[in-house]
């Protein structure tokens, strides 16, 4: 198994499950309607803002992977959920998904002798990138999991 090969698993499990540590970051959304989503915790973001959230982050990875000047999402670190509705909440659990099957395409065709390039005009190296995917994912199933139970 490559190095890239041994990432992309990590990616995987830690977004769609079989993860050592826990419920991946689906697991945790599973069963989420778009009320429970919308609901703020005291001083904490939303669960679908966490999901925005972490839907922008992985395109930002994934156009560093492609060489883009990428210094914060096009849409923000946070952005914004004005529509609340079931529709909403599912449009951007899809956007989630088509965003992480774009990072895992960018991935298959990432050559390990460039890991350690920097992308997107940043001094971040794409296995920094990669793997801070990962604790990314991991940390937001966390925080999910947390709201869920309030």
């Amino acid at each position: 198994m490559t190095e890239i090969e041994r990432i992309d698993d990590q990616i995987r499990r830690a977004y769609k499950g079989k993860a050592w540590h826990g419920p991946s970051l689906l697991e945790v959304l599973e069963g989420i309607t778009a009320e429970q989503a919308a609901r703020r915790g005291p001083n904490a973001h939303s669960i679908w803002e966490i999901v925005n959230h972490v839907s922008a982050w992985t395109a930002a990875v994934t156009a560093r992977l492609r060489g883009d000047a990428v210094d914060e999402p096009a849409e923000g670190d946070w952005p914004s959920m004005a529509d609340t509705s079931e529709i909403a909440w599912k449009a951007a659990l899809e956007r989630l998904e088509s965003n992480y099957q774009g990072l895992r395409k960018q991935i298959a065709g990432l050559d390990t002798a460039r890991l350690d390039d920097s992308g997107g005009g940043r001094p971040i190296s794409h296995y920094i990138n990669l793997h801070g995917t990962v604790q990314h994912y991991v940390y937001h199933a966390g925080q999910i999991a947390l709201l869920k139970k309030m």
